[in-house]
């Protein structure tokens, strides 16, 4: 006698999928989504208070990117990060001293005469001795050389950044992938791009940052990329649990399709 005879009948018309998984799985699914979910909103906002306050306004533009990875030639690394990302981190009097120093030649007699203690007071509570990424503002010749051109992100930390991103978000996007692959009903022309599209876009972001270092006119490649990133997770998350509490759920619909064997 076949083993499906001594299958619970509540049991017998369900399949591997989104729809017709048990609550277990459900939940073990859904903590993750929920808890990427969150994860990108902060890197969102993240996002816009460093790239975004690039050009010294809030709200991502076209001209933050330019200056985050080509820079802004047309003026000192320490003038661009107190006029944009760093520009709530002391009082604007303080600000425009520095900057103003920066213009005259980032001097040290007027360092240790004007500049210092401003430094002190609002910057080595970040920017000190063990802040590891970061310049030691308590050393003038770290300081001096932020007074030079900005020429936006470092090669170097730029293959650091790459090689986190690729990580890191493949594994994410691999899991999210995975959960959504258990989905049914979704037409192909839908769901393989979904899939497929963001390893696409992350390794064109991680190209643009390259390209726009060595050309500005490459920026418009990060935004693009940023979006075709935003819009795959959000339909693949949205399918997901749609599918797992709605149709599953809510509506309690049963699935005997088997999505690990077919689409």
């Amino acid at each position: 006698m076949s083993s499906e005879c001594n299958v619970p009948v509540k049991y017998a018309y369900k399949g591997a999928n989104l729809i017709s998984f048990g609550t277990s799985i459900k939940l073990l699914f859904t903590g993750y989504l929920v808890t990427i979910a969150a994860g990108y909103i902060m890197a969102l906002i993240q996002i816009l208070f460093t790239h975004g306050m690039a050009d010294g306004q809030f709200g991502l533009s076209l001209n933050d990117i330019v200056y985050s990875y080509y820079g802004d030639r047309s003026g000192s690394v320490l003038e661009s990060k107190l006029n944009g990302s760093m520009k709530f981190n002391a009082p604007d009097e303080d600000r425009f001293k520095i900057i103003q120093w920066v213009r005259d030649g980032a001097s040290q007699e007027e360092y240790d005469a004007t500049i210092k203690p401003i430094v002190e007071k609002n910057c080595l509570m970040c920017h000190n001795a063990s802040a590891g990424s970061i310049p030691d503002f308590a050393e003038f010749e770290n300081l001096q050389k932020l007074s030079e051109s900005s020429e936006g992100a470092t090669f170097q930390s730029l293959t650091r950044l790459s090689h986190i991103h690729l990580f890191g978000i493949s594994f994410i996007f691999m899991f999210v992938g995975l959960i959504f692959s258990f989905s049914t009903g979704v037409p192909c022309c839908y769901k393989y791009p979904a899939i497929v599209m963001p390893y696409l876009f992350l390794l064109i972001d991680i190209a643009s940052w390259w390209l726009t270092k060595l050309n500005p006119h490459f920026a418009w490649l990060v935004i693009v990329a940023g979006v075709g990133l935003g819009i795959s997770f959000a339909f693949m998350w949205s399918v997901s649990m749609y599918q797992m509490w709605i149709l599953g759920g809510i509506l309690k619909q049963s699935d005997r399709r088997n999505a690990i064997m077919r689409d």
